[in-house]
């Protein structure tokens, strides 16, 4: 089925300064008149746990570093693009007049949009595709006749045909097709080009070097054809912002004119022509037998799944969106589309080219989509400590005439290091000026949580946050545990009054392991249950930081208490350690599981 989409064209009304009001102002005021195919700009949605393995930009994987060694006199100079575009002539047999050099691919589109759409010329697009594509359609006035483009199909060429008018300037053929790996043929292109011979025929190869086809050849071969290149993806160097509109001279003439004339630096022009000479073959069949692997993992995963021939593969999930926040807990960043019409259900998983990170991308993979166990902290996420544990701190705190309040508990804990309450009480007790042992402050604690002959502790008034229903149906689907913090007998006397300690295979404690944010605790409890891959519940930075460590997937859950705007920073906080997700509370984790 074929959408026509019309791109705004430019308003007839209204003065060029904006002086006479409000016609195409984002808020009606007076002033400068945007140009109305100028859209939001082009941002992704990032995860907020931080990332060190970044897989949702499509980048190839770096080369060595490469010494630009620019004399000090060429800087004085515009740099001419001559050289490289001789070098990538070679590299494509074709002579250097079919050589533009750009600043990327993108650049490339940019300028056919500009030279050859304005108000009344159609570009017929199969999507989804590159989303650039139609913002520059926009930007040049042009109109977006949009195809339909089903993962794993070939690339609809019956649709394109029928599709085109009079009006047809542009059709475009982004194969592998971005984001989801399809593919277009030569018979494809042979065809569009006899149906539209007064059309430029856009033959997108950016993820060519990764194809069963390279197209090139194919299309260059063709009357209306133009093919665009890149050195971001097979040559690993995004970075660059280099790359080739191949076509014949005449159009690659009117290219120049719709861009700037020196569109790359002369450090940009010197390493890409040194990278252009380097064989890229073995890193390019390691993307590929990665993409197999992966794509083997993903319906083992039972994940919705199509063929790709990109260095990247595109997966349909209804929790997209969960999933690329649960993976950059474990510091992988992946692509998802959340807002984008189609593909709000989509992810795009670039191949890591690299079998470390490979290794460790499978196996995020798992431990998001299918753990084999859930781990959980105790104090704040099975027990509610917030007349016990809290309540002991601040009034051990009070006994030696410190004041506390929760909110400086809480930045205590954000801190980091503070899994241990005994030491972060002598702690804040000490940096208030008071002199006092470790072994002082603790015996006061452990008399107001534990109690007394004459006088009940604290620790009676903990509850459970997760009752015992719950824990049964999710340790009847993988098994638990417990890491924590407290001394055996505490976590498990808790465990016992609550009627759930046969619940938990596991019960790592303060006896057994040193504390979080060290990650052996959390190794030990995975080994305990005889796993790999796990989910770990906890509601601090120590938490988040042991699990992230010893690579089970953290879950952040808030605590109990405090404020809208306390937890909102709490949240913040502990999705910056490391979370992928934070939970408001820990009975949310059951529809979050999958």
């Amino acid at each position: 089925m074929t959408v026509s989409t019309k791109a705004a064209t430019p308003s007839t009304t209204g003065s060029v300064c904006g002086t006479s009001g409000a016609a195409g102002s984002p808020d009606g005021a007076a002033g400068p008149q945007p140009n109305p195919g100028v859209r939001l700009p082009y941002r992704t949605a990032r995860p907020l746990a931080p990332c060190d393995l970044w897989l949702a930009g499509n980048e190839g994987r770096p080369p060595e570093e490469i010494e630009p060694g620019i004399p000090s006199k060429a800087l004085g100079r515009y740099p001419s693009s001559a050289s490289l575009e001789a070098a990538a002539a070679e590299r494509f047999g074709l002579a250097p007049a079919q050589v533009l050099a750009t600043a990327g691919a993108d650049d490339g589109l940019l300028r056919l949009c500009l030279a050859f759409l304005a108000a009344g010329r159609e570009l017929v697009l199969p999507t989804p595709t590159f989303e650039m594509i139609p913002r520059y359609a926009a930007l040049a006035g042009g109109e977006v006749v949009e195809v339909d483009w089903e993962e794993g199909t070939p690339y609809p060429v019956d649709a394109v045909l029928r599709s085109i008018t009079p009006r047809t300037s542009l059709i475009a053929v982004v194969s592998p097709n971005n984001p989801t790996g399809a593919v277009a043929c030569q018979e494809d292109l042979r065809r569009l080009s006899e149906a539209a011979p007064d059309a430029l025929i856009i033959v997108d190869q950016a993820y060519a070097e990764f194809a069963d086809e390279d197209l090139t050849v194919a299309a260059l071969d063709l009357p209306n054809t133009v093919v665009l290149r890149t050195m971001s993806k097979a040559y690993g160097c995004a970075g660059l912002r280099v790359g080739f509109s191949l076509g014949d001279p005449a159009v690659l003439e009117l290219l120049r004119a719709a861009g700037n004339p020196y569109p790359l630096a002369a450090s940009s022009l010197s390493a890409a022509a040194r990278r252009l000479a380097d064989d890229i073959s073995p890193s390019v069949q390691r993307v590929r037998r990665e993409r197999e692997a992966l794509l083997e993992t993903i319906r083992e995963l039972g994940l919705e799944v199509a063929p790709s021939q990109g260095n990247f593969v595109f997966v349909r999930t209804p929790r997209a969106s969960q999933v690329r926040d649960l993976m950059a807990g474990l510091g992988i960043a992946i692509r998802a589309f959340p807002g984008v019409p189609g593909l709000t259900d989509a992810l795009r998983i670039t191949l890591p080219g690299d079998s470390a990170s490979f290794t460790r991308l499978d196996r995020a993979m798992r431990g998001v989509l299918a753990p084999e166990a859930v781990l959980f902290d105790l104090d704040g996420v099975l027990a509610d400590v917030s007349s016990s544990y809290r309540a002991a701190i601040r009034e051990t705190a009070a006994s030696y005439g410190v004041p506390l309040t929760g909110a400086d508990i809480d930045r205590a804990k954000a801190a980091g290091d503070a899994n241990d309450d005994w030491r972060l009480t002598w702690r804040l007790v000490v940096e208030r000026g008071v002199d006092c042992s470790l072994e002082e402050v603790t015996e006061r604690f452990e008399r107001l949580y534990q109690g007394t002959p004459s006088a009940p502790g604290l620790r009676a008034a903990e509850t459970l946050l997760l009752d015992r229903e719950r824990l049964e149906r999710l340790a009847a689907a993988r098994p638990l545990a417990v890491v924590t913090g407290r001394p055996r007998s505490d976590a498990r006397r808790f465990l016992e009054e609550q009627g759930i300690a046969d619940l938990f295979r596991a019960v790592i404690t303060r006896d057994d392991a040193p504390l979080k944010p060290d990650p052996e605790p959390v190794r030990l409890a995975m080994d305990a249950l005889g796993v790999r891959t796990a989910w770990m519940l906890g509601d601090t930075r120590d938490d988040v930081e042991s699990a992230r460590a010893a690579g089970a997937v953290p879950v952040a859950v808030l605590p109990p208490g405090g404020g809208d705007d306390a937890r909102r920073t709490l949240k913040a906080q502990l999705c910056a350690a490391g979370a992928g997700l934070c939970l408001d509370r820990t009975t949310d984790l059951e529809e979050l599981l999958p």
